[in-house]
C-alpha cells in the first residue's frame, strides 16, 4: 500500500499530508489543525526546494500556497503533475482572483481554499475525499493485479 499509511496511536491509519508554505505561521496553524484531525503534516517552508522534499517524502497528498518566493505553487503544481499526475494536490492560498484559482484547476488541483481559514472543516473534509480517492485507486490496481496473476496462471 502507499507511505501515506501509517499505523498511529489509536490504530487507525494515519495518512501524511506534504505542505508548502512560506509563511512559518501559516504552516504551523495548518499543521496544529491537522494533527488534531489525525493527519501526519510535513511541512516545508522553502519553495525552491519543495519538490525534491516531497520526492523523498513520497507523499501522496499536497497543500500548496500559491504566491512564494522563489517558485510559486502553480509552477510547483506543474512540476508535481509532470512528474506523477496521481499525487493529489489542494491549493490553500491568500491569492484570490478567479484567473489564479481556474489555472489551478485546470492544471490538476483537487480544491482551492482561501487564507485565512477560519474553519478548517471544508478543508478537511476535502481531504478525507481525496484519501478516499487515493485508497479506491490502490483497490483497483491491487484487483487489477490479482486479475493479471490469476489470469497467467502464477
Amino acid at each position: 500500500m502507499s507511505s501515506d499509511l501509517d499505523s498511529s496511536a489509536g490504530g487507525r491509519a494515519r495518512r501524511t499530508v506534504f505542505h508548502v508554505d512560506d509563511d512559518l505561521v501559516v504552516t504551523r496553524m495548518v499543521a496544529q489543525q491537522l494533527e488534531a484531525a489525525g493527519y501526519h503534516l510535513i511541512s516545508v517552508n522553502d519553495s525552491t526546494t519543495a519538490f525534491e522534499e516531497l520526492l523523498r517524502n513520497q507523499a501522496r497528498v499536497v497543500l500548496l500556497d500559491i504566491m512564494m518566493p522563489g517558485k510559486t505553487g502553480l509552477e510547483l503544481l506543474d512540476q508535481i503533475k509532470a512528474h506523477d499526475g496521481g499525487i493529489q494536490v489542494l491549493m490553500l492560498t491568500g491569492q484570490v482572483d478567479l484567473s489564479t484559482t481556474m489555472h489551478a484547476m485546470r492544471h490538476g488541483a483537487e480544491a482551492c481554499f482561501f487564507k485565512p481559514l477560519n474553519d478548517f472543516g471544508p478543508l478537511l473534509e476535502s481531504l478525507e475525499q481525496t484519501f478516499r480517492k487515493i485508497d479506491r485507486w490502490w483497490s483497483a490496481l491491487n484487483d487489477l493485479h490479482g486479475r493479471r496473476r490469476a489470469f497467467s496462471g502464477v
